[in-house]
């Protein structure tokens, strides 16, 4: 189990000084690719998109997380690493879901703690017994199925609530989670609605389950609930976004996300073991990412209007005005070793 000075960021503060985390958990982007095209994606994914991540890639990053927290960290800390696995659809993959899951149980890897899906395959009862039995053999503790507003504009319900039923009676109510429960007994219809119906169900949805304005959810969505102009968003730093992510995702290039901070790559897994990203992370050495830590996005302006960016009036949060500056700079080749990949900013 490696130490919090093992960092080279944390070995240069006091002891007392606040620190970055251990990584003790890793989401694994499938892939970008999905059935539906949500408005409030963090990730941007669609139909169109692309990727699928390698068995060899998973079983690295699952290895490594075990390296970083050690066997010994639920006994230590009483937090136990934990690998999920999310996209995109990863049902839309669903050999290459069981390739990995099959080589981590023959490493004696663990167990994934959780495997998240919308529902959309739920069709037909023999396959939803047939999955969820191999699943459960393969050791996933949890399932998470997506319902929401959201989600319900391209997925039936009826899927959702019959892999919801088959899930709680195959693996127990504690095992399943229903994201959100509200909705899926009291959906809301959102395919036959107008764009300004849509809109206040979006809003309303959004008052219940605020969103990070990132991704796709950083474009039109975060538009439509932008109160707050650029002055109050003014020295707003991300430090506590890094000092606070107790872990990371990884996207099917093995490109590395701090906690759910799409499109801002600090690493990429096939060239530096994640342990080893871990170790040497420090903001310093990368320019934009040194920037959002110490002055948050407005930090970036001032680069970004002299190449012609035109701040908008009002913004949702700081996510937002992040994720449009980085939209922009993508748009124009700016930092493109750091703002990526294409599917988080390609429409």
């Amino acid at each position: 189990m490696l130490e919090l000075t093992d960092n080279l960021y944390n070995l240069s503060l006091s002891r007392t000084a606040p620190k970055f985390k251990l990584w003790r958990s890793a989401g694994l982007l499938l892939t970008y690719k999905c059935n539906a095209a949500c408005e409030f994606c963090y990730y941007n994914c669609s139909p169109q998109q692309n990727g699928l991540m390698t068995v060899d890639t998973a079983i690295s990053v699952w290895q490594s997380l075990k390296n970083l927290a050690g066997d010994a960290a639920p006994v230590v800390s009483g937090v136990e690493p934990k690998i999920h696995i999310t996209g995109g659809e990863p049902f839309l993959y669903w050999e290459r879901l069981l390739e990995i899951l099959s080589e981590a149980k023959k490493q004696d890897l663990g167990t994934v703690d959780m495997i998240e899906t919308n529902g959309f395959w739920a069709t037909d009862d023999n396959t939803i017994r047939q999955r969820l039995k191999s699943l459960d053999e393969l050791g996933m503790r949890r399932l998470k199925i997506s319902c929401d507003p959201f989600h319900q504009e391209y997925v039936d319900i009826e899927p959702v609530r019959r892999l919801a039923e088959w899930a709680i009676e195959m693996l127990g109510g504690e095992r399943v989670l229903v994201r959100w429960q509200k909705y899926l007994e009291n959906p809301v219809e959102m395919k036959k609605l107008s764009a300004e119906q849509r809109d206040k169900n979006y809003i309303s949805a959004l008052k219940d389950y605020p969103c990070r304005f990132t991704g796709k959810a950083g474009g039109r969505l975060a538009e439509i609930v932008a109160t707050e102009p650029l002055e109050v968003l003014a020295g707003k730093n991300c430090r506590s976004s890094f000092f606070d992510a107790k872990g990371v995702h990884i996207d099917p290039y093995s490109n590395v996300f701090s906690g759910t901070c799409s499109g801002i790559i600090i690493a990429n897994v096939n060239e530096t073991l994640l342990e080893s990203i871990w170790k040497e992370f420090h903001p310093a050495k990368n320019k934009l990412i040194e920037t959002l830590f110490n002055a948050g996005p407005a930090g970036l302006l001032k680069k970004a209007v002299e190449k012609g960016y035109k701040p908008l009036d009002l913004y949702a949060g700081k996510c937002h005005l992040c994720t449009s500056i980085r939209q922009f700079f993508f748009n124009n080749d700016i930092d493109t070793s750091t703002v990526g990949p294409a599917e988080c900013y390609s429409p």
